[in-house]
């Protein structure tokens, strides 16, 4: 390891920590180190530490969540990575950035405005820097439609249309873990569509300015038991009910999963393979929002977490024209794997046994429709997108584009689906400033 390498040190080492560690260890060695791990539990954090050994990295010192502080201290860390539970980001941010260490955070940056306001203020005072990790701004793809529109391909942006839709493989383990409880995870307009909000904010070079929305939970929790595909089990694992069930999760069978929850349950409880059809989930799993913007653009988005394939639309209308993608992650599912969580079980990483694609369309008026050929998209890590993005996160290399979202994209984007939540509550439209101003 390079004695002048920037020293990091992980909080949450679950499945979403993967990534990170993995990146450090394998990839950005020379310039980046992992030099301690923290958790709740710490088996987890064993696990974490035997996967560091396996990529052959230097010995990552293991710490409790009570000890947090003590390990920014006693590590000399530069940067601390947050992939802890949503709801307890802000005040692994807030400490970390008042002990003098920068932050690379998992979105969302955190699930409500005080912690929002508490991050702000936290980089105000003490002059550190928070990124947070929106990998889509990294897909190549991405890429391209950012250029096009920066460069006028429709002319000034009057509206965005924007449907993204999560199989019924990926969408329902939003429903078997804590991203169940609305009060863990913020909901998926803020945990998922996040990402997709972060994206129309970069892509239009916008921020939002009133948010309505309209929203249920359909088909799991409870109310999707009238679709006919519940089981009666808490939680898959040794119950038989759920031996044959495509919405389970079979922790045993898979090694790493095995290892980082079923083998951990015994240090705080958790249960990684719950029942998505149980009474407590108080999520939605079908959302509309309109959003308008400080540029005079709107957007009409929908997402839907119980489809039969897997990707999204984003149509952008302009006064020159309008441009279209499309991108299909996988077509279906298959009875056998919709149990399997998306790809290897691993965060972020995609399946390569369905059929995918993506077409990128350009319409200008009075011409003919233009297809746009597309960069070489991967198969894992969000289309490539992962491995971009740390490549300017621990690699150093330089970003053209700029894409590292910073705290304030992260409030606009939180901001955003926080408005959708407040105007599923009250039925009402909402002004974004009235939660928060920037």
């Amino acid at each position: 390891m390079d004695r002048t390498a920037k020293r990091y040190a992980l909080v949450g080492t679950g499945s979403r920590a993967e990534m990170f560690g993995r990146a450090i260890a394998r990839d950005h060695a020379a310039t980046s180190s992992l030099v301690a791990l923290c958790d709740t539990n710490p088996v987890r954090v064993q696990a974490h530490q035997r996967m560091l050994a396996e990529l052959g990295a230097p010995p990552a010192a293991g710490y409790a969540a009570g000890d947090f502080a003590e390990m920014l201290a006693k590590e000399r860390v530069d940067a601390v990575i947050v992939t802890t539970m949503d709801s307890t980001h802000a005040g692994y941010i807030t400490q970390a950035l008042r002990a003098g260490c920068d932050v690379l955070t998992e979105k969302p940056m955190t699930t409500d405005a005080a912690g929002c306001r508490a991050i702000l203020d936290a980089v105000n005072e003490t002059g550190r820097s928070v990124t947070v990790t929106f990998n889509y701004r990294f897909n190549p793809v991405h890429e391209q439609v950012k250029r096009l529109l920066d460069e006028g391909a429709v002319g000034e942006i009057g509206s965005v249309h924007f449907e993204w839709l999560l199989d019924v493989r990926h969408g329902a383990d939003y429903f078997r873990r804590w991203h169940r409880d609305k009060a863990s995870s913020g909901g998926l307009l803020v945990h998922k569509s996040g990402h997709h909000f972060d994206l129309v904010n970069w892509w239009l070079s916008a921020r939002p300015v009133d948010v309505f929305a309209y929203g249920r939970l359909f088909f799991y929790g409870a109310q999707g038991r009238r679709h006919g595909y519940a089981r009666d089990y808490e939680r898959a694992h040794g119950s038989p009910a759920a031996r044959d069930d495509p919405f389970a999760l079979h922790l045993a069978d898979h090694p790493r999963l095995r290892e980082l929850y079923l083998d951990a349950e015994s240090a705080d409880g958790y249960q990684r393979d719950r029942n998505v059809f149980a009474d407590d989930v108080t999520i939605e799993d079908d959302m509309a929002v309109l959003v308008r913007y400080d540029t005079g653009a709107t957007m009409t988005y929908h997402l839907t977490a119980y489809s039969p394939w897997e990707g999204y639309r984003l149509m952008v209308n302009g006064s020159r024209g309008r441009l279209e993608l499309e991108v299909v992650e996988s077509d279906h599912v298959s009875l056998t794997a919709a149990g399997e969580l998306k790809g290897a079980a691993l965060h972020g990483q995609e399946a390569a046994v369905e059929r995918g694609g993506v077409s990128l369309t350009l319409h200008r008026f009075w011409e003919p429709p233009v297809q746009i050929e597309v960069a070489q998209r991967s198969r894992e890590g969000h289309g490539g997108a992962d491995a971009q993005m740390a490549a300017i996160l621990f690699g150093g290399q330089t970003d053209p584009l700029a894409r590292s979202a910073t705290e304030r994209d992260g409030a606009l984007a939180l901001l955003t689906g926080l408005a959708a939540n407040r105007a599923l509550a009250t039925g009402g439209p909402v002004h974004v400033a009235d939660l928060l101003s920037l």
